[in-house]
């Protein structure tokens, strides 16, 4: 179940994606509506919308735990747009690697990296085209 801390909404342990779509994700039995992070200590909800809206301070839990991941995944949306060169330069110093692309792969290859117990995370902006 998704736990309810002063911050935010998580589930205490990362597992992969069952389903995405009408603004949310299917994952461990239970659904969540809106955004996803997806990182090693768990899945947490993130406010962000639009990729417009990714910024560092939205990607504060990534920073924070930038020494457990070596692959970022950022789940775009429908289709890929701009993500901010400086905070991919930023991450890099850490030793993540970033890749933007849209929700749909996103979630595809964190699966696949979930699935082979990979140091893998990722941010996922919520869509409404339903897949399963």
């Amino acid at each position: 179940m998704i736990e309810q801390s002063k911050e935010e909404s998580y589930l205490p342990r990362q597992v992969g994606i069952d389903a995405y779509g009408n603004g949310g994700f299917h994952f461990a039995d239970m659904s969540h509506k809106g955004s996803l992070l997806c990182l090693p200590n768990g899945m947490h909800a993130w406010q962000v919308k639009s990729a417009a809206e990714i910024s560092k301070q939205t990607l504060k839990l990534i920073f924070e735990q930038a020494d457990n991941i070596d692959i970022l995944l950022v789940g775009l949306g429908e289709d890929i747009a701009f993500f901010d060169a400086q905070i991919r330069a930023e991450l890099r110093q850490h030793s993540v690697i970033v890749e933007a692309i849209s929700t749909s792969a996103a979630i595809s290859t964190y699966n696949v990296l979930v699935a082979e117990k990979r140091s893998v995370a990722a941010a996922l902006i919520a869509v409404e085209r339903s897949k399963k």
